[in-house]
């Protein structure tokens, strides 16, 4: 029962902090599955992140149902799940009922384009953290490599951010490695 509350705390908090979607919410998920409640670490995390990445559909409620479900099974699954959309939900129905009172306020306008800055610096963060712990892995060198092969891929030749994760988890499992 206590991992059932956990699991909804942790999920809700992301959820209701993730503001702009899934890339927003991944660092917060990471903080709070690795960092609070070190239910994995983050390794797995991202493992499950890079899966999560190849499939369909918003990344916080892959991340929760298959986190959820590795940790409590079908109800930590449905739970985990269900504390990550609730924020929206709750949300959504509070904004759509005050949106056109307020839509035309630059303060509004002001705030909610102060906060694409911060999820950038956030990603980064986290794109940061992952690339410190290449060097127990693949290497620095072979870790910014990866990073600006798959930035030119993706942002000049417009390849699915998908696609390139789907090719790199295959190239990791052919590719033999070397320690």
């Amino acid at each position: 029962m206590k991992l059932q509350r956990d699991l909804f705390i942790g999920f809700f908090r992301s959820g209701l902090l993730g503001f702009g979607g899934g890339p927003s919410a991944i660092p917060l998920v990471h903080k709070e599955v690795v960092g609070t409640f070190k239910w994995m670490n983050d390794q797995e995390f991202s493992d499950i992140l890079a899966l999560a990445n190849t499939l369909p559909g918003p990344i916080a409620t892959k991340m929760a149902g298959y986190i959820g479900y590795r940790l409590g099974g079908i109800l930590g699954m449905i739970n985990a799940i269900l504390a990550t959309v609730l924020p929206t939900i709750l949300m959504m129905l509070v904004l759509l009922t005050s949106f056109n009172q307020f839509k035309d306020n630059p303060r509004v306008q002001g705030m909610t384009g102060a906060v694409v800055p911060i999820v950038g610096v956030m990603m980064g963060t986290l794109t940061w953290e992952f690339l410190k712990k290449s060097k127990n892995g693949w290497g620095w060198k072979k870790g910014i490599l990866l990073l600006a092969g798959s930035f030119v891929v993706m942002e000049i030749f417009h390849v699915h951010p998908g696609i390139v994760v789907g090719i790199l988890l295959v190239a990791a499992l052919v590719i033999p490695d070397k320690k």
